[in-house]
């Protein structure tokens, strides 16, 4: 499937803006499951200081803004080519060892709630059918819902809160799968809608590594596994290590951030 994707993050500064430098993760690389045709990201507003490719093979870019301005706007467009592999990545493995993934950090620390979904997998007597199950039982603990979870959000406290998104439904489906003994990661990238081109944000799912078939994808927010109509952008341990854009600035007064995402075949 050729997919066309245009995404424009824009921080509007209500003051002269003295020191900003944005860490961007929106370049898609190129896998068994996609090729990258056409990719451009377009900065209004700073420049590119220096990319590089982070611990977890991610193609990073550090953009920095121009001093004293009052706006910064960070747009990547292109065009990917895809395939269904029902949600098989599989046995592909960069710098990062499995163990890392089997860590848990600050947003994913399980508690007793994130331990009773990991039931769902210690007690089924196939692994496969037990993270599935464990995809249903998040969802059900966690409906989605915006507005009730933030970028902070830790997996406890989006369970208690009752609502929450894909960012919260990754999360807690890794760091239970993690109580299970299996190594997981967060994915960050888009997901083209069939109801719809434009979007509000980017999307996240979640996979897990199994010693058969390598690594495997869950979309917990959708209940299904990623297929053709998924394009991967970073990985890490959590929403925070795959986050498209991540950054600091110094200066007084508020920011705000307007985000427009048009994902198309």
């Amino acid at each position: 499937m050729q997919l066309t994707i245009k995404h424009t993050t824009e921080y509007a500064y209500q003051n002269p803006v003295e020191f900003a430098l944005q860490q961007v993760k929106l370049r898609p690389l190129e896998s068994a499951l996609q090729m990258v045709t056409a990719w451009d990201l377009e900065i209004d507003g700073g420049k590119i200081e220096t990319s590089y490719r982070d611990h977890y093979g991610n193609h990073v870019d550090l953009v920095s803004a121009t001093r004293a301005t009052q706006s910064l706007s960070i747009t990547a467009t292109g065009t990917i080519e895809t395939r269904d592999a029902a949600g098989i990545f599989g046995k592909v493995y960069g710098c990062a060892p499995l163990w890392l993934f089997a860590q848990s950090t600050p947003l994913t620390e399980p508690g007793a709630r994130v331990r009773a979904l990991a039931e769902n997998v210690k007690q089924s007597s196939d692994t496969l059918d037990g993270l599935h199950a464990l995809s249903i039982a998040t969802l059900k603990a966690v409906p989605y819902e915006t507005g009730h979870t933030g970028s902070k959000t830790d997996v406890e406290t989006a369970i208690d809160i009752g609502k929450g998104v894909c960012q919260d439904h990754a999360n807690i489906f890794v760091s239970a799968a993690r109580v299970a003994g299996l190594p997981a990661r967060y994915v960050s990238g888009y997901l083209m809608m069939n109801d719809r081109v434009d979007q509000d944000a980017s999307h996240a799912w979640a996979e897990v590594h199994l010693p058969d078939l390598g690594w495997v994808g869950f979309d917990v927010s959708n209940g299904v596994s990623p297929d053709e109509r998924y394009v991967r952008i970073a990985i890490g341990r959590d929403a925070h290590d795959a986050a498209p854009i991540y950054g600091l600035r110094g200066g007084t007064g508020d920011e705000r951030l307007i985000v427009s995402l048009q994902v198309q075949q």
